[in-house]
């Protein structure tokens, strides 16, 4: 179990709104006679704002907005510390690696509480519950298992160059929330989160 190393970030930058008092001001800096509406001119900035966006959703790639430091735990990994990793972590989901660094699984919360029984409404509430009604720790009948047991394989993985939009459509359809990125041989190179996406597309769509 151990992290790979951070690779750099660049913080977004906040989001500027285009308001009628830049467009006026822009207007007048533009030498001649402009035969547009300051609400043409608006519609068309942000028509114009929405294809750019699209364009840098498929031209950005997986290895430029991964998080390069990643915890992951191997096949033999105890679920104690597991949990303890993701906890300390703070994180919802780690990638399972083989001895070669390959990635061949991924343990989830959910993983952990359907494992547990907790099938109904998998969230900490339900576990709650569950704890309440029964005489023991509902997590006793994983007590002595490790990551291989109850990881979820084949694990979805993405290459380098998968892009945001191919990214994206993924998290859609396979309701996750972060996806491992491989090398061609399936060994771990990094991670991508739908909060990754985000502060992508704030970096570089912001004015």
């Amino acid at each position: 179990m151990s992290e790979k190393p951070r690779g750099k970030k660049i913080s977004p930058r906040p989001r500027l709104d285009l308001t009628e008092e830049d467009i006026s001001e822009a207007m007048r800096l533009i030498p001649g006679y402009l035969d547009i509406t300051l609400g043409d001119f608006k519609e068309l900035y942000h028509l114009a704002y929405q294809k750019a966006v699209e364009r840098l959703s498929r031209a950005v790639t997986a290895r430029e907005i991964m998080t390069r430091e990643v915890t992951w735990v191997s096949t033999d990994t105890p679920l104690a510390e597991v949990a303890e990793a993701m906890g300390r972590r703070g994180v919802s989901g780690v990638p399972v690696l083989d001895q070669e660094d390959r990635v061949v699984g991924v343990i989830s919360e959910k993983d952990f509480l359907s494992r547990m029984g907790v099938i109904a409404s998998q969230n900490f509430m339900s576990l709650l519950a569950a704890c309440l009604k029964t005489k023991g720790c509902v997590a006793l009948p994983i007590k002595q298992k490790r990551a291989e047991d109850i990881m979820s394989t084949p694990a979805l993985t993405v290459g380098e160059e998968a892009t945001v939009k191919e990214i994206a459509e993924i998290f859609t359809v396979k309701n996750i929330n972060r996806v491992p990125v491989t090398d061609p041989q399936g060994r771990l190179k990094g991670i991508v989160s739908r909060g990754d996406i985000v502060k992508a597309a704030l970096q570089r769509t912001t004015p």
